[in-house]
């Protein structure tokens, strides 16, 4: 197929409302981001726009219309919140969901009973529709999936061959696609925030919610009301993950990430290769750049892309709905102190992962040697435990042996030994910790410090390889050994209180194991 590329002059407007008009497609701009138009009371031509994009047709399309009163026909009833929002924000990036009218198909609703409307602002957009003498069924003209086009360019490149025609009307206002509120729930909800916000909403038609998917994505038996609710969408080719950090604690990160690219704000500084999207403060900015950024990143052929994480209300909440779903939800958490906490029974083997995780870059914080330089060094730690256990001490230091044949036989010492020590162990770590960061802590969860790691890992091996393992390591009989096991965790409770397990038996391929771990997290 030929796609004539149009200008914005009356006759190239002319021969768009033309083509729509007789059941071609058409993109145009908006001010939100360019629409693939279709006539939305034709099915076979609204049928088209899905095969264009690549589109599930579960996904319903938003309806776009010229004028106010336009709306009447193609739902059951104008409610009065209804007609306060057209009245308020009518023409603008709002879209308004109701339950439709007979007029309204099945393949624009998505099989849904309700349909989305809104009236663009945007003059081209406007012209568009009014040439084409009918309401237009528009999602962004984009291959789906991809980041929402903003500028003709990206159309031309998804779009040229599958379509009819594209209007080159320049770059788009608001960058990021209209809010889109349902008034079919007993609280209007926001399906899709954008640049009218949940507060500007409510101060029209008061209470407003907004719909958990907005912000953590749908569940798995959950319907898409809305396009964009999607997990995964406005993707670039590149790999993008979120990092959760302040902007010192970011730049440090990206910085030590070989190969990697950044995702920043205008402000940040990083040697890494960069695309911004705006200014930190900013979140107007960042909604206008986010999309043409993802698109810029596949240009320069980035492979991993790390994204400085934008605020979750006002105008960013959009910017913030759009960006987890372009990185399928992979957050790194790095406003914890530990990135990743590892633990496990005795003779697991911890001390030969924490060596494959540094040789993979990550900083490793040795609980148990942090516990021997307090027992040499915290004289008031000492005396607390000598209190407790009686004479522990070799030449007037702590005797880890003799301390351990008292507390690993009997639960309760154990239990009184772990509250002394505990909380200056964590305090000492925490000091100690650099991102990316492993606590190697064999009792995270008696010290209860699981909580101070973005995700947890347990390694685990089977019984008789851990026996083996305590009994060569620590010189001591294989009743001691099962003792030591006894007053420990089960494999259960590990694998149900850890974020992830590795198995580490003599014959596991444990670097897939870590790397696959890894890759998971966004590493």
């Amino acid at each position: 197929m030929e796609t004539k590329i149009l200008s914005t002059n009356d006759e190239d407007i002319a021969l768009a409302g033309e083509i729509l008009a007789n059941g071609g497609l058409v993109a145009f701009p908006t001010e939100t981001v360019y629409g693939l138009g279709a006539n939305a009371l034709n099915e076979e031509a609204v049928k088209n726009i899905y095969k264009a994009k690549g589109r599930p047709s579960d996904n319903p399309l938003i309806v776009h219309i010229a004028y106010k009163e336009d709306i009447v026909p193609l739902v059951k009833e104008v409610t009065p919140k209804a007609q306060a929002l057209i009245d308020a924000f009518f023409p603008g990036p709002l879209t308004i969901i109701l339950p439709k009218s007979d007029l309204i198909g099945k393949v624009v609703s998505g099989g849904l009973d309700t349909v989305a409307v809104r009236m663009p602002i945007n003059e081209v957009a406007n012209k568009v529709i009014k040439a084409a003498g009918c309401p237009i069924a528009a999602p962004s003209a984009n291959t789906s999936g991809l980041p929402s086009p903003t500028r003709a360019k990206y159309v031309i490149d998804d779009m040229t061959g599958k379509i009819e025609a594209i209007i080159d009307g320049g770059d788009c206002e608001f960058g990021v696609e209209s809010t889109v509120i349902t008034l079919a729930t007993d609280t209007p909800t926001v399906l899709r925030p954008g640049a009218i916000t949940k507060e500007m909403l409510e101060s029209v038609i008061g209470k407003v919610e907004v719909a958990n998917a907005v912000l953590h994505g749908m569940k798995d038996n959950e319907t898409a009301a809305s396009p964009g609710m999607k997990y995964k969408h406005y993707a670039p080719k590149a790999r993008v993950v979120i990092v959760d950090a302040d902007r010192k604690t970011y730049e440090e990160f990206v910085n030590n990430q070989k190969g990697a690219f950044a995702l920043c704000f205008d402000e940040d500084e990083v040697s890494v290769p960069r695309v911004n999207y705006g200014s930190e403060n900013d979140d107007l900015s960042q909604a206008r750049e986010l999309f043409d950024a993802l698109r810029r990143l596949d240009e320069m052929g980035a492979k991993t892309v790390y994204a400085r994480i934008p605020r979750t209300t006002g105008v960013a909440m959009a910017v913030y709905n759009r960006l987890i779903r372009a990185a399928a939800f992979t957050v790194i958490d790095l406003t914890k102190p530990f990135t990743l906490g590892l633990t496990g029974q005795s003779g697991s083997g911890k001390s030969y992962i924490c060596k494959k995780l540094k040789e993979r870059g990550f900083n490793i914080i040795d609980c148990d040697e942090v516990v021997k330089n307090i027992y040499d060094t915290n004289e008031a730690l000492v005396k607390s435990l000598c209190n407790e256990f009686g004479d522990i001490t070799t030449d007037g230091k702590i005797d880890r042996k003799k301390l351990g044949n008292i507390v690993f036989n009997d639960k309760s010492k154990l239990e009184r030994l772990n509250g002394l020590v505990h909380p200056a162990v964590i305090d000492r770590c925490v000091s100690l910790s650099k991102l990316p960061s492993v606590l190697d802590a064999p009792q995270l969860f008696e010290a209860g410090a699981q909580d101070k790691c973005f995700k947890t890992i347990a390694v685990l091996a089977d019984e008789k390889t851990r026996l083996e393992r305590i009994t060569k390591r620590d010189n001591i009989s294989q009743e001691q050994a099962k003792n030591r096991l006894s007053s420990q965790f089960s494999e259960d409770y590990f694998k149900s209180h850890c974020d992830f397990v590795i198995y580490n038996n003599d014959d596991n391929d444990i670097d897939r194991e870590i790397d696959d771990i890894l890759h998971s997290l966004g590493f």
